[in-house]
């Protein structure tokens, strides 16, 4: 397949995005999940191959210097997020368009290399009161960190008007369809 569509979709953690990808992902549409790199830890039951291609620092800094990444970013200080071109490859190979479910910096620097092919969406929560809300709710994180995930909220919600469309997440069956409808138009279909 030549060079397919590229489906981008960045939001401040507990917006919602990886269940609205999720949604996108069990409609019968040609799409192909991007596997993103870290250098965290795995957290709870995440695989390796599945939920992100895990790698140890020194391992993510050797890809950086061969240039391995589409856009890779350092989130928090010493835990990097990239997207591989490999995967971009895989996908492509099986007749895919991309989906991407990575941080707002990442998915721009997507948009700016790939301008035509790409469609970035911004998922907003309703309110700062809702992501924290939803961010405990999770119990997955300590306090430090939901904290430290609510300083990185304000500077990422900074970043919604760079993106092709926002779709406010408060009623979260609308929001399926809002981004379903969305990515079918981009595709032509």
């Amino acid at each position: 397949m030549q060079e397919g569509k590229l489906f981008v979709f960045s939001a401040p953690s507990g917006s919602g995005k990886t269940t609205l990808v999720q949604h996108l992902l069990t409609q019968e549409l040609p799409l192909g999940f991007s596997i993103s790199a870290t250098s965290r830890e795995p957290r709870g039951a995440e695989i390796n191959g599945t939920d992100y291609h895990f790698l140890s620092l020194s391992d993510f800094q050797q890809k950086i210097d061969a240039n391995a990444f589409v856009e890779f970013e350092e989130v928090y200080t010493g835990v990097f997020y990239g997207t591989l071109k490999s995967e971009l490859e895989r996908l492509w190979a099986l007749g895919k368009h991309v989906l991407f479910d990575i941080d707002v910096k990442g998915g721009l620097r997507i948009k700016e290399q790939y301008p035509d092919q790409t469609l970035a969406l911004f998922i907003q929560p309703p309110s700062k009161a809702a992501l924290e809300k939803r961010l405990r709710g999770r119990g997955t994180e300590d306090e430090e960190a939901i904290e430290m995930r609510l300083s990185r909220a304000e500077e990422e919600l900074s970043f919604a008007p760079q993106f092709d469309t926002v779709i406010i997440n408060d009623d979260l069956e609308l929001a399926k369809k809002q981004v379903v409808q969305k990515v079918k138009r981009f595709m032509g279909l």
